[in-house]
């Protein structure tokens, strides 16, 4: 059996609490490995057992094994320090959208990465929603006729 990607999550916000912890916790072959946060209680509550980083450099220090890093941070902080930063340590990297403030920044990350060797992805979480899924077995079983127009929209929870 191959050995789980350890990944270090960047960030625990909305989006690294709701969306990204998840998908690196549900998809067999990950293995959250650390969390780089400013607030360390708030990932202890749900994370107990998940090593808690203050900084980036401290998590590459400390677990060097970690080998894809995930970034959904505020978009000013993909390109620097972050993205770059982790490619330069030999990381794979998803970034959250926006991927990056301009296409400069972008055309270097990917730059970056082909010169590393590594992979550098937009992490894109609707593609494998389940209302997507469900439309597209539908579509390639043909259930549903042929197709003129599809509109789908996808609103957060609000109580």
């Amino acid at each position: 059996m191959n050995k789980p990607i350890k990944v270090g999550l960047i960030g625990y916000g909305f989006a690294g609490k709701t969306f990204h912890v998840l998908f690196i916790t549900t998809i067999e072959g990950f293995q959250l490995s650390a969390i780089v946060s400013s607030d360390e209680q708030k990932v202890k509550k749900d994370w107990p057992n998940v090593p808690i980083f203050a900084s980036l450099e401290q998590l590459f220090a400390e677990q060097p094994e970690v080998s894809l890093i995930v970034i959904p941070t505020p978009n000013k902080t993909h390109f620097l320090p972050l993205a770059k930063q982790a490619l330069e340590a030999g990381k794979h990297v998803i970034v959250d959208k926006l991927f990056t403030l301009t296409m400069q920044e972008a055309l270097t990350l990917n730059q970056l990465a082909q010169t590393k060797g590594k992979l550098l992805s937009v992490y894109y979480n609707r593609r494998w929603d389940s209302g997507f899924s469900t439309v597209k077995s539908l579509l390639e079983k043909q259930i549903l006729g042929e197709l003129k127009y599809y509109e789908s929209h996808f609103y957060g929870y609000r109580a």
